[in-house]
């Protein structure tokens, strides 16, 4: 059986409505100081820092966004048999799984954005329950059950990646057959490094995205479509071939 890995980056998501951050018109170089915000060292020591964090979750376009037809691809793919597929994101939207990618196929690097965990504890709920809470006044909701800081469950800089979670995406990289890569610069380690193993160890590379990648001389293809049409192309051939 065919093992298809999927490393998909923020250009996946844009046509949901989430800008990127490293492309042209990326969040880090509109905005560098924005960086900040998800700067673990930072947000921990700087209750200012939080309090603009919790605003940036609030009015962010992520909760808002729908899979688009990439997602729904990459999800058709895997509905149709045929071969293994898994999917090693950067993304932290849980946009893969809304389109109906099984929770189980899925490994997000970087954490998810979906839930908020305590510094102190470690307890975990919902980034909606924290939101709401937000909403009503609460600037920097301390945990509920300890009352040390909330953090959005997802790697921040200065945070290293969950090794299990890491683990898992080294493994499929060096099993799979076939290893996309699709809407990321390749810039970010130890993720854009998955694409250097997998081609390492015999996988055919595929690479698509606007802007060239650090990666681009090891790939068997690159494609330079937009990803809402290239993909669903892609992944149709891997279908009927």
């Amino acid at each position: 059986m065919t093992l298809v890995a999927i490393l998909s980056g923020a250009g996946i998501s844009t046509d949901s409505g989430i800008p990127d951050y490293r492309g042209p018109g990326g969040l880090w170089r509109r905005d560098p100081g924005a960086e900040k915000l998800v700067t673990y060292d930072a947000y921990m020591s700087d209750p200012d820092i939080r309090r603009r964090s919790w605003r940036m979750r609030r009015d962010s376009p992520t909760f808002r966004a729908e899979p688009n037809v990439a997602h729904r691809a990459v999800a058709e793919l895997d509905r149709a048999g045929g071969g293994a597929v898994r999917v090693i994101t950067q993304n932290v939207d849980g946009l893969h799984q809304r389109a109906g990618m099984p929770a189980r196929k899925v490994l997000e690097l970087h954490g998810t954005a979906r839930e908020v965990v305590c510094t102190g504890c470690g307890a975990r709920s919902t980034m909606a329950e924290a939101l709401a809470r937000v909403e009503a006044g609460e600037e920097d909701p301390p945990c509920t059950v300890c009352g040390a800081i909330l953090k959005s469950a997802t790697v921040m800089f200065g945070e290293r990646l969950d090794p299990e979670v890491l683990g898992q995406a080294l493994t499929i990289a060096k099993a799979c057959e076939v290893f996309i890569a699709v809407g990321t610069t390749l810039q970010v380690q130890p993720a854009a490094s998955l694409a250097a193993i997998a081609a390492e160890h015999g996988a055919r590379l595929v690479i698509v995205n606007a802007e060239p990648t650090p990666y681009d001389d090891r790939a068997d293809e690159i494609i330079r479509e937009r990803i809402g049409t290239a993909l669903p192309s892609l992944l149709k051939r891997f279908r009927e071939s």
